[in-house]
């Protein structure tokens, strides 16, 4: 298969998934190695800047995804007609940092955290695609628990949660899972 084959069947399942397309899944579909894609989509970026497209293909933990850029999110939203996504509450906010930083965690953890009942903020999440269930702890009772998911990477600007910003004056943000039980 030759290159420009290559470029138009990794661009034609990048564009058809509307989700992020994991590296070994995308290898198989197109026949493109996985040493090579990266190659590949850096062409294909390339080819977007050259021509001022308002698409681009970006890169999340070992996943690859095509996005309009962010420049017309406000003309896109125009067009769409979509309504404001509220702000998240600063409660949310705080589950979503308990979560970010510790995970997998549980409901409980992060109650234990708060201090207060956290499970109509964990719900919410799950409902707006920032966070979702990661399996079940093996302790009595096996409650599940919870990670952020691409949604939260694409909604904060990140590559993985590698990418969080350190917290600054503490060697660690909250107490493991196993300090809990």
């Amino acid at each position: 298969m030759e290159i420009k084959e290559k470029l138009g069947a990794v661009e034609a399942i990048l564009f058809a998934s509307g989700e992020p397309v994991e590296m070994y899944r995308l290898s198989e579909a197109s026949g493109v190695d996985t040493g090579t894609l990266p190659s590949l989509i850096r062409l294909l970026n390339e080819r977007y800047d050259d021509m001022g497209s308002g698409i681009c293909i970006k890169k999340f933990d070992n996943s690859f995804q095509m996005c309009t850029r962010e420049k017309y999110s406000p003309m896109i939203r125009t067009a769409l007609e979509t309504k404001k996504n509220s702000p998240l509450t600063s409660a949310a906010m705080e589950v979503l940092t308990i979560i970010a930083y510790n995970q997998p965690v549980s409901k409980g953890f992060v109650e234990n955290v708060r201090g207060i009942d956290s499970s109509s903020v964990v719900n919410n999440l799950v409902e707006k695609g920032l966070v979702e269930e990661a399996g079940r702890l093996n302790i009595p009772g096996r409650p599940l628990v919870y990670r952020t998911t691409p949604v939260f990477l694409r909604s904060f600007g990140l590559s993985s949660t590698a990418d969080l910003p350190p917290v600054s004056g503490q060697e660690k943000i909250f107490v493991s899972e196993d300090e809990i039980n």
